[in-house]
């Protein structure tokens, strides 16, 4: 038991020490991520759109 207490205790210790990103950063960072994101899965899409027609074009030959 005294282990995990003094565990805890240095967790928290160092958890002081961290430098936390204000909020207007995390909000800017998240809107970021989800932007970039949704421009990376518009052009999966794209591309995957493009691979599928031009395979049941070649599929359709056969």
């Amino acid at each position: 038991m005294n282990r995990i207490r003094r565990f805890l205790a240095e967790a928290v210790s160092e958890l002081r020490k961290v430098s936390w990103p204000t909020w207007i950063q995390v909000r800017n960072l998240t809107v970021l991520v989800f932007s970039i994101s949704f421009v990376v899965g518009a052009f999966v899409a794209v591309w995957d759109a493009i691979f599928q027609g031009v395979i049941g074009f070649f599929a359709g030959l056969a």
